[in-house]
């Protein structure tokens, strides 16, 4: 399995936030897990890495429904980011939204790579990490 530096988790539920930490700690995914509350938050850190000159995240799990700054506004924002690595970022969008619409709009963002409906569990982690290479073969 490849390990990578760092996941980020946004999404404004406690619940969902604890869940993905413990199952990303299990499959033992990344380095440094850290969550946002919502696409702002998510997108400030972002920001101020690029501006640090730092490494980004490797991948992001994105809820859609949250305050301030829902996921749609993070996609539109994240898209214009200036850094030649941020094509390297695999986003999955975790949504508890089992509309159609919403599948099919998240489809529209190429960097969008998978649209998940909440709860994740493991066997779901297990197999995105295993088509994203991250993983081969059992754990």
């Amino acid at each position: 399995m490849k390990h990578l530096d760092t996941a980020f988790i946004v999404d404004d539920d406690p619940i969902h936030q604890f869940g993905m930490k413990v199952l990303l700690k299990k499959v033992k995914l990344s380095k440094e897990i850290l969550v946002y509350h919502n696409g702002q938050e998510a997108m400030d850190a972002l920001l101020d890495r690029v501006v640090d000159g730092a490494k980004l995240p490797s991948i992001i799990f994105l809820d859609l429904n949250m305050p301030i700054m829902d996921g749609w506004g993070f996609l539109d924002n994240f898209i214009k980011i200036p850094n030649k690595n941020r094509e390297k970022i695999v986003v999955y969008v975790v949504s508890s939204s089992i509309n159609p619409s919403d599948r099919e709009r998240a489809k529209q963002y190429e960097v969008v790579s998978d649209y998940i409906i909440k709860p994740i569990n493991e066997n779901q982690l297990i197999e995105v990490l295993r088509d994203l290479g991250f993983i081969h073969g059992g754990i």
